[in-house]
């Protein structure tokens, strides 16, 4: 098979439908994901391939949905649930946090849960209250959880794939506004290791640090940096737990300055995070501070306001430009 151009939407539904193919043991629900296909269409398609047993409707309760799916993955299953808006999840945290991280460990791992919980992620879709909101940091700080941010199709599908043939439960933070981006997707090509961040562009200047929606507008700063003289390298995290420290690293070091860039508040952020691991294992090649550009410490704004909310390329370039050059 050849690369395909297909949306992430479309992506991510070819990793569920493969993965429902090679497996009966994997399963698909949540509110609207049957006949409907989901409110982005993520699921379209499956319950008329796969019946109602394998693809499936569910009643407006996050916690019971989870629930569910905690009990299936105890007795043998592998089911992926979608919760419909990132800020719809939080009904189901104590489920997540109490249950899905701690079943192996409270079991001395004699059980584990093959579960993934799906959430449309982040802002950029002009999303009211409830609709957009960026709750990595809340997953990323529970310990059994592995929590993966594809900003890609690409990675999509085989993160996707990956996290569908873990042994232990995966959040999946899907960009809801990259749903409908068409990119190449070769779904033949090995699906990628989770725990794995990539350097998406090389540079000898600053390295910029991101994951999810945020590799986009990333990608375009530093494109806009070498149109003005600074060559800026980006690395995609991908993975946000387990981190990729060694990848991370390595580029900063080849650069001696860096930026982390994502749409959270950047109080006790996951952007905090890499900042602080960066510091520790780069210090003596850092030529100024690591620099983060984030959301602001506010609740997400409304629609009309949500363009000043999320980092751009000017804030990034500002944050650059701060990182005093020695050759300026």
């Amino acid at each position: 098979m050849t690369a395909t151009k297909m949306t992430m939407a479309q992506s991510i539904n070819a990793a569920l439908r493969d993965a429902m193919t090679a497996d009966e043991s994997v399963l698909v629900f949540g509110e609207d994901v049957g006949p409907l296909g989901g409110v982005f269409r993520v699921t379209d398609g499956l319950t008329e391939t796969f019946g109602e047993q394998r693809c499936f409707d569910t009643p407006l309760a996050e916690s019971g949905i989870v629930g569910m799916a905690i009990g299936m993955a105890m007795n043998g299953m592998r089911p992926v649930v979608e919760m419909q808006f990132d800020a719809f999840a939080y009904p189901a945290f104590e489920q997540i946090v109490s249950h899905a991280a701690k079943m192996a460990n409270r079991t001395r791992g004699k059980l584990r849960l093959p579960l993934v919980i799906r959430i449309p992620y982040a802002g950029g879709i002009g999303g009211v209250e409830h609709h957009c909101d960026s709750s990595e940091a809340y997953y990323a700080h529970t310990p059994g959880l592995t929590v993966l941010a594809p900003a890609t199709n690409a990675d999509a599908y085989g993160l996707l794939r990956a996290a569908i043939e873990s042994p232990d439960p995966v959040i999946f933070l899907e960009p809801k506004k990259h749903y409908f981006s068409k990119e190449e997707v070769d779904l033949e090509v090995a699906v990628p290791p989770i725990g794995r961040a990539v350097v998406r562009r090389s540079g000898r200047d600053a390295t910029l640090i991101a994951y999810g929606p945020s590799v986009p507008i990333a990608l375009a700063a530093a494109r806009q940096g070498a149109a003005e003289g600074r060559d800026i390298g980006v690395v995609d995290v991908r993975s946000i737990v387990p981190f990729d420290d060694e990848t991370v690293a390595n580029a900063v070091r080849a650069t001696g300055r860096a930026v982390v860039v994502a749409e959270a508040p950047g109080f006790a952020s996951v952007a905090s995070e890499i900042a602080a691991r960066v510091t520790e294992r780069c210090f003596h090649y850092l030529e100024a501070p690591v620099r983060r550009v984030t959301g602001f410490d506010i609740p997400y704004p409304p629609p009309k306001l949500e363009r000043h909310f999320l980092p751009g390329v000017n804030r990034i370039l500002d944050a650059v430009d701060e990182l005093q050059w020695e050759d300026a």
